[in-house]
């Protein structure tokens, strides 16, 4: 697997203009950087409530849908990292109230990065909504990640980039 490329310029860089400079990475990496799919998806993503996880889900499939339709594996590739998004902070806020995993402030030296840095977790208690919400995009995304036309593109785009092809 190829990592994600922090290095390149995001702010300028379209990529449905440069798909060859993709790369998947892990989990949910890029996702708010990755144009111009970051700005079709982010307006449609919500997860405050079953209702709106549902609406939101449903709507990014769609585009989901229609990228596998236009052979467009990036914006693909970013939907179904938005719906995985909205399962994790589904989670996060289902697990802790007002989203927040660990107590004290992050050290000055460690901001930016993710991670406990030495500080003790909140306690964890269920929210029921947050969890149907969680539930709600867990199924869209698995659903997207198993289609077998972006496991297809998904494939064709790793070996593409893996070989420096275009």
């Amino acid at each position: 697997m190829q990592e994600f490329d922090y290095s390149l310029d995001y702010a300028s860089l379209d990529f449905r203009e440069h798909p060859e400079l993709y790369r998947v990475g892990r989990g949910e990496q890029g996702v708010l950087k990755v144009e111009p799919y970051k700005s079709e998806i982010l307006p449609h993503w919500r997860f405050a409530t079953p209702e709106q996880a549902l609406a939101s889900s449903e709507k990014i499939t769609e585009m989901f849908e229609r990228y596998l339709a236009d052979d467009d594996f990036v914006g693909a590739d970013m939907a179904r990292k938005f719906l995985q998004m909205g399962y994790t902070r589904s989670r996060r806020y289902a697990n802790y109230p007002g989203g927040k995993k660990y107590r004290g402030p992050v050290p000055e030296d460690r901001k930016g990065q993710s991670g406990a840095h030495g500080r003790a977790e909140h306690e964890r208690r269920e929210d029921p909504v947050k969890a149907e919400s969680a539930r709600i995009f867990k199924i869209a995304r698995d659903r997207a990640a198993a289609h077998p036309r972006y496991r297809e593109l998904r494939d064709e785009h790793r070996r593409c980039t893996e070989n420096g092809e275009t």
